[in-house]
């Protein structure tokens, strides 16, 4: 059975196939002189794709990594189709159609912020991006959906799968904290989670307005003095929320203060920003990062065990 992948997520394809007795195939993705993409499957690849179902590993970020996947998923459901008519004439023309039984594993599902409208107006634009890929294949496993209940009534199957044992493990040899931390009351249960693994004590930080340009941090029902903590949150950005924190926890006397997530966006200069405020920064591999040190491959692997039965 294939593991396929274009010009996103080949690293993960690679480490995910072993993991389910698979080989890895590369399609075809470049970019024309005006940026529009271009995909296609390899001739050599085309009976393999065709044999045995098929799972494309594709980020839906940035924006060009929606529409690559879609056209990866258009480009491999026409092969199973059998439908090869070509301009070059390149026989075969046509084969006999072998069924869909395509399955997609996405280790960022990009636009997951905008989960709800939040004024009047405006697309839910996970949802959106679900309904579109929903209509390319047979099922569907995500990494750490930010809030999973937007895609939940898909018309495929959706496995949420999560790399927060990973983390935890990744935590527990290279960290030893005495706390995990939750950022704030949104991610208590991926940081609860970690914790409950590791055998941690848990808490989250509570923000606390002092006046109209100070917000303090503090761990709710916690003394951080003298310990190592780490904050895990299901995605980093610009960082900023963990550096207020780490400085916070600083001052309340924690000895080391280490920041683990499974998304590493890190913009608009996060990792220069982080490496002045906490002592570690522990990202998987869900997106390229300098910080990539978690495999997100065992977790998609369980959740694409669950899709193919």
């Amino acid at each position: 059975m294939p593991v396929v992948s274009g010009s996103s997520g080949r690293a993960i394809a690679e480490s995910l196939a072993p993991l389910l007795d698979m080989e890895h195939l590369e399609l075809i993705s470049r970019r024309f002189p005006d940026g529009e993409g271009y995909v296609r499957v390899p001739s050599e690849s085309i009976e393999s794709v065709r044999s045995e179902p098929v799972v494309l590993v594709s980020n839906t970020y940035p924006d060009s990594g929606v529409l690559e996947t879609i056209l990866l998923l258009e480009a491999i459901s026409s092969v199973r189709a059998g439908e090869l008519s070509n301009y070059k004439g390149l026989e075969p023309q046509s084969l006999p159609d072998v069924g869909s039984e395509i399955y997609l594993a996405i280790p960022y599902f990009g636009y997951s912020r905008q989960d709800k409208r939040f004024s009047p107006g405006e697309t839910i634009s996970a949802r959106v991006i679900g309904d579109m890929l929903a209509r390319c294949c047979d099922g569907i496993a995500i990494l750490d959906l930010h809030a999973p209940a937007i895609l939940e009534d898909l018309s495929v199957p959706v496995e949420f799968v999560s790399a927060m044992p990973e983390i935890a493990a990744r935590l527990s040899n290279e960290v030893n904290p005495d706390f995990i931390l939750s950022p704030d009351k949104g991610a208590i249960d991926r940081a609860s989670e970690v914790a409950t693994i590791g055998g941690w004590d848990f808490s989250y930080l509570e923000k606390t307005r002092i006046d109209a340009h100070t917000i303090e941090h503090t761990p709710k029902d916690l003394d951080v003095n003298g310990k190592v903590v780490a904050i895990v949150d299901d995605m980093i950005s610009t960082g900023g929320t963990i550096c207020r924190a780490s400085d916070a926890l600083h001052k309340q006397g924690a000895t080391e203060v280490h920041a683990a997530c499974t998304h590493g966006l890190f913009t608009a200069g996060a990792i220069s920003r982080l490496s002045n405020h906490v002592d570690g920064v522990h990202s998987t591999d869900s997106l390229p990062n300098p910080r990539a040190v978690v495999s997100t491959a065992p977790a998609l692997a369980r959740g694409l065990r669950k899709l193919m039965g």
